[in-house]
């Protein structure tokens, strides 16, 4: 099976990026088996993208010429060609500490994994993206999880203070630790990557 070409550029640009910018060990050990695992593609869905209202803050948020550094750039360069594919959604039945303007101030989109452009049960590669002045809620999840933020933007884990990676920052949230995000001025965007270890999607 052959990946369309702008999936293809954009895997290529994100896991050097993840890569790059990891500080983490585990960060590493995690991302490295996610691009073992898609070195093989799974099944490309064909339906078409859908956008949420909040999505057009990524005419800002994902813009490529706000970065100054060449990798991130050509990251979002490869995610502007690829995102017309993309479905955004809601998380939906979870609200706790969310600000209240949570529904409309947040969206997913799910490139590779379950339900994903990709579909596969093994990396789940996504996006989120947060309004302006929005907390995104408490949540968990039981595979590991490393982040790559492209925004200012705030993130908690566990009982730690909350934290600002900054545009390229890395972090790693182990299995099963609660975590959160929020939006300061501006809108938060960032790409996170789980290892699921699970082949079927």
């Amino acid at each position: 099976m052959t990946r369309p070409a702008a999936l293809q550029s954009f895997l290529d640009a994100a896991l050097a990026s993840f890569a790059q910018r990891a500080e983490d060990s585990r960060a590493q050990a995690s991302i490295t088996r996610c691009a073992a695992a898609l070195a093989s593609p799974g099944n490309i869905s064909d339906r078409q993208g859908a956008w949420l209202p909040v999505c057009a803050h990524l005419e800002t948020a994902a813009d490529p010429a706000r970065m100054t550094a060449p990798d991130l750039q050509k990251l979002l360069h490869a995610f502007q060609a690829l995102e017309p594919r993309l479905t955004w959604r809601r998380r939906e039945g979870d609200s706790n500490m969310a600000s209240d303007n949570i529904a409309e101030g947040h969206a997913n989109a799910l490139i590779t994994g379950p339900g994903g452009l990709e579909r596969r049960g093994d990396v789940w590669l996504g996006a989120s993206l947060l309004a302006p002045h929005v907390r995104y809620p408490d949540h968990t999840h039981p595979p590991e999880e490393t982040y790559l933020v492209l925004t200012e933007g705030e993130f908690q884990q566990g009982d730690s203070d909350w934290f600002t990676p900054g545009q390229g920052g890395s972090f790693y949230n182990t299995p099963g630790i609660r975590h959160a995000m929020r939006s300061g001025d501006a809108p938060l965007f960032a790409f996170w990557l789980l290892w699921a270890d699970s082949p079927g999607a």
